[in-house]
C-alpha cells in the first residue's frame, strides 16, 4: 500500500476491533429476542440496511427498559408502550429540541413489527403493540431546495485536476443526474454505468427493487472521464465497484454524503443536507421543465405516488408565470413611476417608487357624464 493510502487509513476502521466497547444490552432478554428476530427478517429477505435502521429502534426501548427494571418481552404491556410513547413526546435532545414526529414514528413502527412476531413465535401470549396508535405524519415538504445556478457551483467546487476531485465530480454529477440515493450509488458496480446507452442499473434499491435510471450526457462525459483517468490511480487492486475511496476501496455511503458537503461548504452555500439536496433538485428541475410525476416516481424509485408527489408543491414555475402575469400586484413595473436606467438596479429606489402614485390619464378622477 502506498504511503499516501496508508495516511488516510484511520485506526479502528474495521468492525470488531481491539478498542470495541462490550454490549451493555447482550445479557438482557429483550436484547436477545431482538436479534431472534432480525435473524428471522434476514431469513425473510429484508435487506440488513431494513435490519440496521430497525435494530437502531429497538435498542432505544431496550435502553429504555432497562433503566426502568423492565428485561423480558413477556413483562411489556400497552401502558409500557404507551408510557414510552410519551416518553418520546416529552423528550429533549442536546439542544433542547424535541424528537420530530418522523422520529418518534420510526422509533415506534419497529416495536410493533416485533411484537407482532413476537406473538407469532409463541414467545410472548398476547401483542400489546397491536392497538398502539402512532403519531400522525404530517405531509411536510423538502426542508431546502437548491436552484439550478446552486446546483452547478456545487458541480464546479469539486477540482477535477486530482484524482479525488475527478472522482468527487463524478460523484455529484451521477448524483445529480439520475436523482440516486447515496446507498444506491455506494452500490453502483463498474458495469451497471452503461454509457454508450446512457443509463444506470440500479441493483435491489430501496426494498430490494432494481430499477433502470436514465443518464444525461454530461454526467455520461465525467464518469466516463473519472474511468479513464482517476479510478485506475485510485484502486487498489481488482475490484468491481464503480466509485473507490482515496484508499482504493469501496465508497461507503457516508463517504458519498462527506464529498458533496465539501463541494457544499466550497461553493459558499449554507442550506442543510447533501446527497437528498442534490436527489430533491433532479426531481424539481425535471418538474419545473414538464415531467410527469409518474416518471420521476420510476426515476426515484419511490413505491407510493405520494411521496414523489411533495416534490409538486415546490415545482411551481408553471404557477408562478400564471401569478405574473394576471395577479394585479405581480410586476411592480406597472404599479410605480418609472425610473432612469441608471435608477432600476438600485433595490431602495424601486421601492420607493411604489409610494409616487402614478400620473392621472386625462379622463382619470373625472365623473362620467350621465347620459341621456
Amino acid at each position: 500500500m502506498t504511503a499516501r493510502r496508508e495516511r488516510f487509513r484511520k485506526p479502528g476502521r474495521r468492525a470488531g476491533w481491539a478498542g470495541q466497547k462490550p454490549d451493555k444490552l447482550a445479557h438482557l432478554p429483550l436484547t436477545q429476542a431482538m436479534e431472534a428476530h432480525f435473524e428471522w427478517m434476514l431469513v425473510a429477505g429484508y435487506t440488513e440496511d431494513t435490519v440496521r435502521g430497525r435494530r437502531i429502534a429497538l435498542r432505544r426501548f431496550i435502553a429504555w427498559c432497562d433503566e426502568r427494571g423492565l428485561a423480558d418481552p413477556r413483562e411489556i404491556t400497552r401502558p409500557i408502550l404507551e408510557r414510552y410513547q410519551r416518553h418520546l413526546f416529552h423528550y429533549r435532545k442536546p439542544d433542547g429540541t424535541p424528537l420530530a414526529i418522523g422520529t418518534q414514528f420510526g422509533c415506534l413502527t419497529p416495536l410493533r413489527t416485533w411484537f407482532k412476531w413476537l406473538a407469532q413465535q409463541n414467545r410472548i401470549l398476547l401483542n400489546p403493540a397491536t392497538e398502539l396508535a402512532l403519531p400522525h405524519l404530517p405531509k411536510l415538504l423538502p426542508r431546502a431546495l437548491l436552484g439550478v445556478a446552486e446546483v452547478q457551483a456545487i458541480l464546479t467546487a469539486a477540482d477535477p485536476a486530482s484524482p479525488e476531485g475527478l472522482r468527487d465530480r463524478a460523484m455529484l454529477e451521477v448524483l445529480y443526474s439520475t436523482g440516486l440515493r447515496r446507498t444506491e450509488l455506494a452500490r453502483l458496480k463498474r458495469y451497471d454505468a452503461d454509457l454508450a446507452r446512457l443509463v444506470v442499473f440500479v441493483r435491489e434499491g430501496k426494498g430490494r427493487k432494481d430499477r433502470v435510471v436514465p443518464l444525461g450526457e454530461r454526467a455520461a462525459l465525467w464518469l466516463d472521464k473519472y474511468l479513464v483517468e482517476s479510478r485506475p490511480r485510485l484502486l487498489g487492486g481488482g475490484s468491481e465497484v464503480l466509485f473507490v475511496t482515496d484508499w482504493g476501496e469501496p465508497v461507503s455511503p457516508e463517504f458519498v454524503a462527506d464529498a458533496v458537503r465539501r463541494a457544499k461548504t466550497r461553493a459558499g452555500i449554507a442550506k442543510p443536507g447533501a446527497t437528498h439536496l442534490l436527489r430533491h433538485a433532479c426531481a424539481t428541475h425535471m418538474l419545473d421543465n414538464g415531467a410527469d410525476v409518474r416518471f420521476i416516481q420510476e426515476m426515484l424509485g419511490h413505491a407510493s405516488l405520494a411521496t414523489t408527489e411533495r416534490y409538486t408543491h415546490v415545482a411551481i414555475s408553471k404557477l408562478q408565470q400564471v401569478h405574473t402575469a394576471t395577479h394585479p400586484s405581480a410586476r411592480v413595473s406597472t404599479m410605480r413611476t418609472p425610473l432612469p436606467p441608471e435608477m432600476e438596479a438600485d433595490p431602495a429606489a424601486r421601492v420607493s417608487a411604489l409610494a409616487t402614485p402614478l400620473p392621472l390619464a386625462p379622463d382619470d378622477g373625472q365623473p362620467e357624464e350621465a347620459s341621456g
